[in-house]
């Protein structure tokens, strides 16, 4: 194996930490921080805790990359430091590389946030996810999925709230509904939008016999006040019914469940994780604003397409494939990004996935 070149591997990661700093804008996050201290600095900030709570966390997110920008600044200026006095310490070189390496890939992370720049990118998230075609294999694959994802926001520490869950009969769910709270939750999961494809030996198959099926799902962006989604409750269907599968005793014995269907576009959505009828009304119509804005945000893109002349149709159908049979694969059908352990994929370390489709989606 050739020769590590050290100073180059800090340089290449110097000139791309450059490039984030300028996009990123570092003076202009430090005056933003200034001006955010100075709004929850008011004595009576709490007396509009919804105002409140927006500006307490828009400025935990502006120290948060204030913080991460400073701290890789430093460890980078510290890198060939480090190597000089490695040199002349037992086992001092390879706790420098480990130390080289941990810092390439924190910038890499730092450079696929540097892509999120779109209009809703920095939001929290929506993700719907539900068993398509394959019966109760498909429901059993939908639970599937929706474990993955908890288990990688779980690894991620982001904030879940699971909104609502209809189980199927005999296995799995028929879908979910929760939100991610996290910064640019939203721009980080909308490359995992679409369909997503199993191929394995079913466990419900008395013959042991190779099974496909399908989940989808689907990413939206979380509705803040500024967005101006109006509804009409005219157009609006309002069903309550008793919430089903596990939960507390309170939350299966009332009709407090709610679902939503908005007549003019057909999108329906439920709620059933408060004991409230009120309350799971509330966080329906926000999932269903949500949607809408996602709606909106699609037919404006699809008129800019119409005017680029761009015929290629959604990235987001067929765009990723599990095979647990014959062989052990999982493979992005966008990005060709693929690994031989789906165990590792299926626990929720689909990072590498992500990283790739947000790449991919910038170049094409």
């Amino acid at each position: 194996m050739a020769a590590r070149e050290y100073q180059l591997e800090i340089d290449a990661i110097d000139a791309t930490l450059v490039s984030i700093e300028k996009v990123l804008d570092l003076p202009k996050l430090r005056k933003q921080a200034e001006e955010l201290e100075v709004e929850a600095g008011v004595p009576n900030l709490w007396d509009d805790p919804e105002a409140a709570q927006k500006i307490t966390s828009r400025l935990s997110r502006v120290q948060s990359e204030i913080a991460k920008l400073s701290g890789l600044r430093q460890r980078v200026e510290d890198l060939p430091i480090l190597f000089e006095l490695a040199a002349g310490e037992p086992g001092g070189i390879e706790d420098a590389e480990k130390e080289l390496d941990a810092v390439k890939k924190s910038v890499s992370e730092l450079e696929v946030q540097t892509l999120l720049n779109g209009e809703y990118d920095d939001r929290d998230a929506l993700i719907t996810i539900r068993s398509e075609a394959g019966g109760v294999e498909a429901a059993d694959w939908a639970e599937m999925i929706m474990r993955m994802y908890l288990r990688y926001c779980e690894r991620h520490s982001f904030k879940v709230d699971v909104l609502e869950t209809s189980y199927a009969e005999e296995a799995g769910i028929k879908s979910t509904t929760f939100k991610v709270s996290a910064p640019y939750a939203y721009g980080t999961l909308s490359v995992e939008q679409g369909t997503h494809r199993l191929v394995r030996i079913s466990p419900f198959d008395s013959q042991s016999r190779r099974h496909t099926s399908f989940a989808g799902v689907e990413v939206v962006p979380v509705v803040e006040q500024s967005d101006h989604i109006e509804i009409d409750e005219k157009e609006i269907r309002v069903d309550v019914y008793r919430s089903s599968g596990p939960g507390g005793q309170g939350v299966n014995t009332t009709d407090s469940a709610v679902r939503l269907t908005h007549i003019p576009t057909g999108i329906v959505v439920s709620c059933q994780n408060e004991r409230s009828q009120i309350q799971n009304k509330a966080t329906a119509m926000a999932v269903l604003q949500s949607k809408l804005l996602e709606r909106r945000r699609q037919e404006e893109q699809a008129k800019i397409n119409a005017l680029k002349g761009d015929n290629s149709g959604s990235w987001g159908n067929q765009m990723r494939s599990y095979v647990l049979a014959p062989y052990q694969m999982v493979k992005d059908l966008r990005t060709d990004h693929e690994t031989g352990n789906t165990s590792a994929v299926l626990n929720g370390e689909i990072d590498d996935f992500i990283e790739a489709g947000i790449r991919w989606r910038r170049s094409s």
